[in-house]
């Protein structure tokens, strides 16, 4: 298939509708693993890390918007510099608000790894598979249910990673550490086993679990202690998670601030050195996982290999450089804010300036303009890609996963 076809049938296949939708998406998504770009579990390299730290973190990067564009820019920056360990995800909340539910998401990453001849494992994860906590209290059985289809659909579209996050459920009224994290580690482990129940024949899905809400308080060993020795009780299977994730002072999308600048986060890189080593030394783990942390200075990136972090989550840094890039129209910016202050005003906060609103809301415009996003044109599209490659190729040199190709591909080979 030419490469301009295969552009044009990923467009037709995503803004089809229905059961074609489902049929055009199905059929692309083999025709990508035909070409060459095929999903896997990052697993092994995992137990890799977990045994010895191998000095760099890897990225996981959630794509909200302009999808195949971005994934696109992405692996050609990965291939260019010879990058194997990088993970694409998405979150539970961000297929709801970015209208793209697991098999779209899948078809059109994989899609864009072959369009750039990307020539290791594609890792699609599942990111914040997330207990909803007032849908939980009152319905325990339904809020699983939700967990458990959303399981199903996310490993039938090949996300080989999934961390399943039930840290919305600890209960810091109770007194100690193992109660507060009981329906935690309680859930974790019973959605975990449901994972491995479900494997393809072949795959080890990497599994993550959370410990504490990201943007509460610091994590602690003892908090990382009780969920990990509750989880080994309860879980029925033979391999558990790989990794833990953990909170040293973010928050997702950052602290914004009443002018719409974002405040400096102030990560505690001691608590994550502390917690990466304690999960891997006596849990087996890969280390710990840092989320929230896209709006930090660049030029503290590299901070997190040298704690020993063995995975970082980042999504708002990006989505910011497209809102606020030079080359988007103003009109089109506009037109955007406009339909949040009508159609998500009762989502702004008491005491909120119009730019904190605008800064909270505008990720939920990907959705509700999706398809005016993908139809952008390229003397638009061209210099945002262009600023996305050059903060792709720092990071991933910050990071030290440049050079990591051979060792992903050694570790995780070609399905025959």
């Amino acid at each position: 298939m030419g490469k301009e076809a295969l552009d044009r049938e990923v467009y037709e296949a995503v803004f089809s509708e229905g059961q074609e939708k489902e049929r055009r998406l199905q059929e692309l998504k083999e025709k990508a693993r035909a070409m060459g770009a095929y999903p896997a579990s990052i697993y092994p390299l995992y137990r890799k890390m977990a045994r010895e730290f191998p000095g760099f973190t890897v990225p996981a990067i959630n794509i909200r918007g302009l999808t195949y564009d971005f994934a696109r820019t992405l692996f050609r920056v990965a291939r260019e510099l010879a990058v194997g360990a990088v993970i694409v995800e998405i979150a539970r909340s961000e297929m709801g608000y970015t209208r793209q539910r697991p098999l779209e998401y899948a078809t059109v990453v994989l899609c864009a790894a072959a369009r750039e001849e990307f020539p290791g494992p594609v890792f699609l994860q599942g990111d914040h598979f997330q207990a909803n906590r007032r849908v939980y209290l009152s319905r325990p059985e339904a809020e699983k249910e939700n967990l458990r289809n959303l399981i199903k659909e996310a490993l039938s579209a090949g996300f080989y990673n999934i961390d399943i996050d039930a840290s919305t459920l600890v209960d810091l009224s109770k007194e100690t550490l193992e109660e507060q994290q009981r329906p935690n580690y309680e859930l974790t482990a019973e959605l975990a086993a449901f994972v491995r129940s479900l494997e393809p024949e072949g795959v080890t899905v990497n599994l993550g679990g959370e410990i504490g809400e990201i943007g509460g308080h610091n994590s602690t060993p003892e908090e990382l202690r009780a969920f990990m020795e509750g989880f080994n009780r309860c879980f029925t299977g033979k391999i558990g998670l790989s990794k833990i994730s953990v909170q040293t002072g973010s928050s997702h999308g950052g602290v914004v601030l009443p002018d719409g600048s974002v405040a400096r986060v102030q990560i505690d890189f001691d608590t994550l050195r502390t917690l990466s080593e304690l999960a891997r030394r006596e849990y087996g783990l890969a280390g710990a996982v840092q989320h929230g942390a896209s709006t930090l200075p660049e030029e503290l990136f590299h901070l997190f290999p040298d704690a020993g972090c063995a995975e970082i989550h980042l999504a708002t840094g990006f989505q910011n450089l497209i809102f606020d890039h030079p080359a988007l129209p103003t009109e089109f910016r506009e037109r955007i804010y406009a339909y949040l202050k009508e159609n998500l005003r009762g989502e702004w906060q008491e005491g909120w300036t119009e730019a904190q609103f605008i800064y909270k809301t505008r990720k939920k415009a990907f959705g509700a303009f999706k398809k005016d996003w993908w139809d952008l044109p390229e003397k638009v599209k061209v210099p945002i890609m262009e600023s996305l490659a050059e903060s792709f190729t720092r990071l991933f040199e910050a990071l030290r996963v440049t050079n990591t190709l051979n060792l992903v591909t050694d570790l995780i080979p070609r399905p025959g």
